[in-house]
């Protein structure tokens, strides 16, 4: 079965200790695993699709606007990759297994063209890492299902700055949408 990893929100704004939506040290402890996982999803040639958050700058009509603060702003260092996985992205992006997108909601399919391109690659099952748990990570499972995919959600390569919310989800995956637990590309 063709398998994608897809790389949801691991930047600076959501990572780092000054980002402007954080999650700080969960986040962090992640950054080992992600970078594992996405050379070995690169190496192995199965598609690898780094879905990353943009918000315009004083944008009053984002529905986040009114929930959280500015963050991922288009042109800011807030929305670079997250530690070594820059290194990595920018070793690889000119890959034909490597696609950078922009997403605007939580799920990495909502007003994106994300199924069309795991369709057109025949690929059957997703591979969730990034943040955060509760809301992006949640968000695009829940369509990915909706969608008919196989997910399988990276535990140890996600995390949120709502730790209730990422143990909540976490048995969500598992128990409502069927989600297997770390995968392995064998």
């Amino acid at each position: 079965m063709k398998k994608a990893l897809l790389n949801i929100d691991y930047t600076y704004d959501f990572v780092a200790d000054d980002g402007k939506l954080t999650c700080g040290e969960p986040g962090q402890a992640l950054e080992g695993e992600i970078v594992r996982l996405t050379e070995q999803f690169i190496e192995n040639g199965e598609y690898v699709v780094f879905v990353i958050d943009v918000h315009d700058e004083n944008d009053l009509f984002h529905p986040e606007t009114k929930l959280f603060p500015p963050h991922n702003i288009r042109g800011t260092k807030g929305r670079d990759l997250y530690g070594k996985l820059q290194g990595v992205y920018e070793q690889h992006k000119d890959r034909a297994n490597v696609y950078y997108m922009d997403k605007t909601r939580y799920s990495a399919f909502a007003g994106t063209d994300l199924d069309m391109k795991l369709r057109v690659r025949g690929i059957k099952e997703v591979h969730l890492a990034g943040v955060c748990t509760d809301i992006c990570i949640l968000h695009t499972a829940v369509d990915a299902y909706n969608k008919g995919y196989d997910i399988v959600i990276h535990e140890n390569a996600v995390a949120s700055f709502n730790e209730a919310g990422h143990h909540w989800a976490l048995g969500h995956f598992s128990n409502t949408l069927g989600a297997k637990k770390g995968g392995s590309l064998e």
